[in-house]
């Protein structure tokens, strides 16, 4: 087993190398900062995920959260690592100074961010959601609602989570029946009622207060999705001083049992039924979708980057693994009586090896990519060029949610198969690497409901489409290794065909309606992610072979030779695997579609 979570050397020519990074320091918010800075923090969460995080992911997950007399009881190992998380200033780093944040780049926090999940990531669910609770509050949130709770929740002090689905409407918002009634205690102030399901630190001992954002409807809303506003529900009403004072009516109806993440507390939520339970209306009335998709789509994309992260670590034990297992011979070994070969020597192995490192090193540029467009959205002096971003960003986010997440659960699952029957045991960790990552393809959106956000809105969205294609072409443009012009020219027969699969779905669903059209769309976010990984490569490819060309070291020679190797795999067996795709949605295959109920 090794005790790397990441490759570093890997992030640092994602950050310094293909997104130069350190360019975001010449702007105003970044000012202060520089490449030292950066890399002083990402020590500081390596050093922390290592120390803090993974030693006890093996026990939490052993030990998972229990009900114990109207209490959550866990390893206490978990509230000394989120203590030590929000100590170190990893909750509030990329806030405001005024906040008492660190202005860092998205860049660098998503980084950051890899290693803690990587080395636990049941542990590292609580201080992440709190994160994106409170930049709800800090956008959508009243001057009060901002200077009562961003502080506590940026220090750790009280955590967050969101509470969105009830038993009866899963992903299906429009249904929820949970209700808010004015209450006499002034503007704003609501009377919630009903029950949330599968709330992620939903309940906990772990912080002094729990503050919940829910969605609810205020009495007489319009039905559907345009009804739904959001409320900040506090486990604890405040005291005049902002103190945790008496219970709020929210009561613990139960604990889900999960297969991975366990020590994440998943929650069943009542609300108001024992006693009244006070809400706080967020923003404008019946807004509360919008406000809750601005923290969904970040969770979109740490879902993503989480998946990548634990993909990555499974990845590494097992190249670890077959580094160090003597087993069998080559197949020209005819002597029985010669040494075992350490079990990368054999091609099939090497095989699972780099098939692992292609789809968690494509996808770990590709997160990298999302919180690079993220900084551009949010700090490019060139307005035209924060809108780029941002139009790449909103194309983009369930491309980087969904791929990363199943190809990082089959990373895992040949992280395994590396292992052999070793890797099926709890005595070898890639097992709970599995389990921990079969979550992110269902959590915040299931990837088929990402299929459906990518092929029924967001490629007809203003010019996101548009502006990827040219990214692409200026990187198929840039590339002068003889390999790197090869696969070029392979990407680009690839998305010639998917510009004219995606005009004839666009026909499809002006002409023929949304259910033929979107019947497949699931092979289509498949085929898109594909290109888009592939772009990734090439972008990697392109520096790499220009370094190969260079002076340099040993080291740095193997880690360049292992992109282009890794390159090659990717566009040789990955790329061409999507001519399936194609032909599926060429000839709008309605298989699945006209498939009855009845013939099952």
């Amino acid at each position: 087993m090794t005790d790397t979570l990441l490759d570093r050397r890997d992030l640092e020519f994602q950050l310094y190398e293909v997104l130069d990074t350190t360019g975001l320091c010449e702007r105003e918010r970044f000012r202060e900062h520089d490449r030292e800075t950066f890399d002083a923090v990402i020590d500081a969460a390596d050093r922390t995920a290592r120390e803090k995080f993974a030693p006890h992911n093996a026990l939490a997950d052993r030990e998972e959260p229990r009900f114990v007399d109207g209490r959550v009881e866990m390893r206490p190992e978990v509230s000394e690592a989120i203590d030590a998380y929000a100590d170190a200033g990893f909750i509030a780093g990329r806030y405001d100074e005024a906040l008492g944040g660190m202005q860092l780049p998205e860049s660098v926090m998503t980084a950051c961010s890899g290693f803690f999940v990587a080395a636990n990531p049941g542990t590292a669910g609580y201080p992440f959601l709190t994160t994106a609770a409170a930049n709800v509050i800090r956008l959508f949130g009243s001057e009060q609602q901002r200077s009562t709770y961003l502080p506590p929740m940026l220090a750790g002090r009280f955590t967050g989570t969101m509470a969105l689905t009830e038993p009866q409407a899963g992903s299906s918002l429009a249904d929820l029946t949970t209700s808010a009634t004015p209450a006499d205690e002034g503007e704003g102030h609501y009377l919630i009622r009903g029950a949330k399901l599968y709330i992620s630190g939903g309940e906990h001992e772990l912080s002094e207060n729990i503050i919940h954002l829910v969605l609810a409807r205020i009495q007489g809303a319009p039905a559907g999705v345009k009804g739904i506003s959001m409320f900040i529900v506090p486990k604890y009403r405040l005291d005049a001083d902002g103190n945790p004072a008496e219970r709020n009516g929210i009561a613990l109806a139960g604990l889900i049992h999960k297969l991975g993440y366990r020590s994440t507390t998943s929650t069943a939520l009542s609300f108001g039924d024992d006693a009244p339970c006070h809400g706080y209306l967020v923003g404008e009335p019946h807004q509360g979708l919008k406000y809750m998709f601005q923290m969904m789509n970040e969770a979109r994309l740490g879902v993503g980057f989480g998946a990548t992260a634990i993909g990555y670590r499974g990845y590494l034990h097992s190249l670890g693994y077959a580094r160090e297992r003597l087993q069998g011979r080559p197949p020209s070994g005819k002597d029985p009586a010669s040494s075992p070969v350490p079990i990368i020597e054999h091609a099939d192995v090497r095989r699972m090896l780099l098939a692992q490192k292609s789809w968690m090193e494509g996808a770990f540029a590709l997160c990298l990519y999302g919180a690079r467009l993220v900084d551009d959205s949010q700090t490019h002096p060139d307005d035209k060029e924060r809108e780029r971003a941002r139009q790449l960003l909103d194309l983009l986010t369930p491309v980087i949610k969904a791929w990363p997440s199943e190809y990082g659960t089959r990373a895992n699952d040949l992280a395994i198969q590396v292992y052999g029957g070793a890797g099926y045991t709890r005595e070898y960790p890639v097992e709970q690497c599995w389990r921990d990552n079969r979550l992110n393809p269902i959590h915040e959106g299931t990837n088929g409901i990402q299929a459906l956000d990518l092929l029924g809105r967001k490629v007809w969205q203003e010019k996101g489409l548009e502006l990827l294609l040219e990214a692409i072409q200026t990187d198929m443009a840039a590339a002068a290794d003889p390999q790197c012009k090869q696969w070029a020219q392979s990407l680009g027969g690839v998305i010639e065909r998917l510009e004219a699969t995606t005009r004839g779905l666009g026909r499809a669903l002006a002409e023929q309606g949304p259910d033929d059209a979107l019947a497949n769309a699931s092979v289509y976010l498949h085929l898109f992610g594909h290109v888009v990984v592939a772009w990734m490569w090439l972008r990697q490819a392109n520096i790499a072979a220009a370094r190969l060309e260079a002076d340099i070291s040993q080291a740095d020679r193997n880690f360049y030779s292992g992109k282009m190797q890794a390159a090659r795999y990717f566009f040789h067996w990955e790329l061409p695997g999507i001519g399936r795709d194609l032909e599926i949605l060429e000839r709008m295959d309605d298989t699945c579609l006209s498939m009855k109920d009845e013939w099952f």
